[in-house]
């Protein structure tokens, strides 16, 4: 075995570096890699070239970029009326697929998107949103606003006054003070969090944990989820923990896992779910760092499986229907351009639970024979 196999990091961990690194600047050098991760270039090479053949990148001269649907052939430009405006928190990570999917189904019947990408510590969307309706004339509104803004109430009172359709898209919101709901489309992440505890407890773990991301604007209402799902399913409260831990790249990070794995040892938790691929990742390998074995000595389930399969071990993950939720926001908007006066839709659509490798009956509990 060669000493790079032996000091440089695991397979699945090389590649969760380079796919944050592109999420955070949207490309990477071969050089930086080779520098960052300590392995040889034809290591960083090999990576990238498995990376790009699961659509995640493109390679080209030097390292890799995000790509968007450069395999598809050029079209020509559509023509349309008005454009239509997409506001979403990061062009990276989750919301491509969702971005990629809307253009296709815009394309197809007409329509161009003009994008724009907000950020998870954006203060005040309005200002971006206000611009693209009076300054650049769209047509029609796809937004994913930051609900836990102060300025939210804001947005969305503008929205209920402005003339421009609009669609929610992961995001949901009502009015005061009848409770008036905005159109939208969300992927069911009750039905996901359900769909992980039953896998869980129906493969015997009682004690389970929850971890979120203190980055997400959907962390209250993923706890809420959770508690449903555990007392819906006959678990205690008392075994059923929450925890928040920073960005997996957060230098935080690190020390916030380790407490949680005390955290777990203390209690006797023997399974998690975990919001969402880089936190799962991160937990697995520093549980592995200290001679813990995934699934034996816990099981792990990741929440958006955009890199949950590259893991060692592959981790079985909840998969939002992010291709679907695209063309449904498109398709809302469009109905609700033809036919001002019909009535509010909400759509929520059905994740999958896609089971691989990291889950498992606690060892404390017998096998059937």
């Amino acid at each position: 075995m060669s000493d790079e196999a032996v000091r440089g990091p695991l397979p699945a961990t090389r590649r969760g570096h380079m796919l944050s690194a592109l999420e955070r600047d949207g490309a990477v050098r071969v050089a930086d890699l080779i520098e960052d991760l300590g392995v040889s270039a034809v290591t960083v090479r090999r990576d990238l070239e498995l990376l790009e053949g699961e659509g995640l990148l493109k390679r080209v001269h030097g390292g890799a970029v995000w790509t968007g649907d450069d395999n598809e052939p050029d079209e020509p430009e559509p023509v349309s009326a008005a454009p239509i405006g997409v506001l979403v928190p990061s062009v990276y990570y989750y919301w491509p697929t969702v971005v990629r999917a809307m253009e296709a189904e815009a394309r197809s019947r007409g329509h161009r998107l003009v994008l724009r990408g907000s950020s998870y510590d954006a203060t005040d969307e309005l200002v971006t949103l206000r611009r693209m309706v009076e300054r650049e004339g769209m047509a029609g509104l796809i937004i994913a606003p930051r609900t836990d803004s102060p300025h939210f109430p804001e947005l969305v009172a503008w929205l209920a006054e402005v003339s421009v359709p609009h669609v929610l898209v992961e995001r949901e919101a009502s009015l005061a003070p009848l409770g008036d709901v905005l159109e939208s489309v969300v992927s069911n992440r009750a039905l996901g969090t359900l769909m992980a505890v039953r896998h869980l407890i129906g493969l015997g773990h009682r004690r389970l944990g929850l971890v979120l991301s203190e980055r997400s604007p959907r962390s209250a209402s993923d706890a809420h989820d959770w508690q449903t799902a555990c007392a819906g399913l006959g678990a205690s409260p008392d075994d059923c923990f929450t925890r928040s831990i920073p960005d997996s790249r957060s230098p935080d990070c690190p020390a916030a896992v380790a407490d949680l794995l005390r955290t777990m040892r203390q209690s006797g938790s023997t399974a998690l779910l975990v919001h969402s691929d880089p936190e799962a990742l991160t937990i697995v390998q520093q549980a592995q760092a200290q001679g813990l074995t995934v699934p034996r000595d816990f099981s792990v389930i990741a929440y958006d499986d955009e890199i949950a399969g590259l893991a060692s071990p592959a981790l079985t993950a909840v998969r939002p229907p992010r291709q679907a939720v695209g063309q449904a926001a498109v398709d809302l908007l469009l109905r609700r351009l033809a036919d001002p006066a019909r009535p509010v839709h909400r759509l929520s659509l059905s994740p999958q639970l896609v089971l691989r490798e990291s889950t498992a009956a606690p060892t404390e509990v017998a096998q059937p024979n």
